[in-house]
Order: C-alpha cells, then sequence, then structure tokens
C-alpha cells in the first residue's frame, strides 16, 4: 500500500531537521567548542601580548580578527566537514529521499553549528576584551551582524563541502580558505598597515567585511560601511546557499 503523506510545514521540517543535527553532535559538542576556542584565544595570547599597550588599533584587529577566526573555525570548518561526511556517506542521498525541502536541510545544518559554535564566540570575546584591555561598547545592531557573518561563511564552508573531490581534499581546501580569509584584509590586521593591493583584495572576502561589521558593532559606532558590508555578506549568503541548493538538486533536473 502506497502512503500519501503530506509534506510538514517548512517551519516543522527547519525544527526537525535542526534536532536531527544537534542530537549528532549530543557526545562530542565539547570538542566542537574547544577547537572553536583555542586558536583564537592562543592568537589573542600571542598577537596581543606583542601590540604596543596604547596601541588601540591593534588590539582591536587582534579582538575581531580572532572572533573572525572563531567564527570560521566553528562554522566554515565544520560545515565543509559535514556536507562532505553527508555526501560520501551517503547521509546527503538518505535526506534527499525524505519529503523536506533541501534548503532547510542546508539552514538546519547552518543553525545547528551557529549554535554549537555561539560559548566559543562569547568566550573569545569576553576573554579578549580582559587581555587586551578594550572596553566594549555593545550596540544592538549586534544581533544583525552575528547571523549576516555567520551565514555567509558557512555556506562557504557548504560549497567546498559539496564540491570537493574526496574528504581528504576538503580539509585542505577549507584550511587553505580559512587561512588566505584572515590574512588577506582587515582582519587581523589594521587596514593602515597592510599593501594597498591586499585592502583592494580583501573587499572580495566575506571575512574583511565580517571583520567590519562586528567592529562597528561591539568598539566603534556604527558607519555608512556597516551597511555597505552587510549588503556584502548577504550578497554571498544567496549566493553561497545557491550553489548549494543547486548541487543539491538531483541530476537531471
Amino acid at each position: 500500500m502506497q502512503l500519501n503523506r503530506k509534506p510538514l510545514p517548512p517551519l516543522l521540517q527547519l525544527l526537525d531537521l535542526c534536532c536531527i543535527e544537534l542530537s549528532n553532535w549530543r557526545w562530542s559538542w565539547q570538542a566542537i567548542a574547544l577547537t572553536a576556542t583555542i586558536s583564537p584565544v592562543l592568537s589573542i595570547i600571542a598577537l596581543g601580548t606583542f601590540a604596543p599597550n596604547g596601541d588601540r588599533e591593534a588590539k582591536s584587529a587582534i579582538l575581531i580578527g580572532s572572533l573572525v577566526m572563531s567564527l570560521m573555525f566553528g562554522n566554515l570548518g565544520n560545515l565543509s566537514s559535514r556536507f562532505a561526511y553527508m555526501r560520501f556517506s551517503g547521509v546527503l542521498d538518505f535526506y534527499m529521499t525524505l519529503p523536506v525541502r533541501r534548503s532547510l536541510l542546508i539552514l538546519a545544518v547552518v543553525l545547528a553549528f551557529f549554535l554549537l559554535s555561539f560559548p566559543a564566540l562569547l568566550v573569545t570575546l569576553l576573554f579578549g576584551s580582559w587581555f587586551l584591555q578594550l572596553p566594549l561598547t555593545l550596540h544592538w545592531l549586534l544581533w544583525l551582524a552575528i547571523p549576516l557573518c555567520v551565514v555567509p561563511l558557512a555556506g562557504v564552508g557548504a560549497a567546498i563541502g559539496i564540491k570537493a573531490p574526496n574528504p581528504e581534499v576538503t580539509g585542505a581546501v577549507t584550511l587553505l580558505v580559512t587561512m588566505l580569509a584572515l590574512f588577506i584584509g582587515p582582519v587581523l590586521l589594521p587596514a593602515s598597515r597592510l599593501p594597498r593591493i591586499v585592502q583592494f583584495l580583501g573587499d572580495f572576502s566575506p571575512a574583511t567585511h565580517a571583520a567590519t561589521v562586528l567592529r562597528q558593532t561591539l568598539l566603534e559606532p556604527p558607519t555608512s560601511s556597516f551597511f555597505l558590508s552587510c549588503g556584502v555578506l548577504l550578497g554571498f549568503s544567496l549566493l553561497t546557499f545557491w550553489l548549494v541548493s543547486r548541487s543539491l538538486q538531483p541530476k537531471g533536473n
């Protein structure tokens, strides 16, 4: 007898998928949080030790760059690994047989890793502010800035996991993209100390714009560049999600 069940409403699909993703990490979320915390905190200690006491510009770049690093390890890196695993283990094919929207599956994985990465982001922010002696001036637009930073980075990770030819290449490409994003553009280093060509190339990186929106909601008042970077991050988000959704379409469609 053939069952003729209607798909669940989109919100329930998203909730179910998100719970499934979170349940996959119920025994290992501590390791994910630790990985996304250790590298940024060590970066703050190492770079902050050599920053002159009165150099607020350098200290601000170290704090904001470390926050972006935490988001990249917690979202870009984990999304690429997760999608590569689902793709090569057949989990993704199983999901495609279920009456769920592909876009909601992508969104559920992004939400799950965002929740898992949030403790590391909070620890990095509080530790960095204390260690670098930088007072925080939290702006209400921070609630908009954080998701706008997470989604394009996660989208890049998902695209790497979907497109890479094998899991080994996925890891190598993810590490390469992370390093390039952190050091090409004013992310970990102030813009005034970078060559003009590096500043120009940084304009094409979502990490650069993530650093801008975080800096202007945590340490400085927002300016017109905040809204410009928000627009760029939104564009990156839509582009990467379109690429990943397109790759999940069944062959022949």
